[in-house]
């Protein structure tokens, strides 16, 4: 209970960064017309925006990534669906402003460094607080998807470091 009311707490936060500027700051994907930001609803479209595959150099195994929204005005944080095949997972890395996962299908894993091998269900959510070094994928036996809502500071999301290897992986 304290993790999730941490998280929505860390939401809020993040939330309540947004700047709503009187200048035209997003697109209408239905009409291309710029909208004045807290004016109006954007819609995002599903699948507006490419998938794409995990870099081979910040995953290891078969990791689809779909981002549903860039960072920028009104939000000072992105959002996507990422979906971990069995046995795959990220590098370690950190992020500047944190990183907000919910867990919406399957069994996965997240890990602090230094810290236990933690399981994920549907439903679970994750405060990943700045600097924190971490990784999550999937468990060997079953796929996992997460939304990742993901602060920006200064343009930068994420930095990736080394790989985790199979020995801390299977710890």
């Amino acid at each position: 209970m304290k993790l999730l009311t941490t998280a929505a707490v860390s939401l809020a936060v993040l939330a309540s960064s947004v700047s709503y500027a009187a200048e035209p700051t997003l697109s209408s994907p239905a009409t291309s017309e710029p909208t004045q930001a807290g004016t109006s609803q954007v819609v995002i479209r599903a699948g507006s925006k490419p998938s794409s595959k995990g870099a081979a150099e910040t995953f290891t195994g078969n990791v689809q990534i779909n981002p549903l929204f860039p960072a920028g005005a009104p939000a000072s944080f992105s959002g996507g669906a990422v979906t971990f095949e069995p046995g795959a997972r990220s590098a370690w890395h950190t992020h500047p402003a944190g990183q907000l996962l919910i867990v919406t299908n399957g069994t996965g894993w997240t890990q602090q460094w230094g810290g236990a091998v933690v399981e994920l269900h549907p439903g679970d959510v994750v405060w990943c607080p700045p600097g924190v070094k971490h990784w999550h994928g999937a468990t060997p036996t079953s796929a996992m998807t997460h939304v990742a809502l993901t602060g920006t500071v200064n343009g930068k999301n994420v930095a990736w470091l080394e790989k985790v290897t199979d020995e801390q992986y299977r710890k």
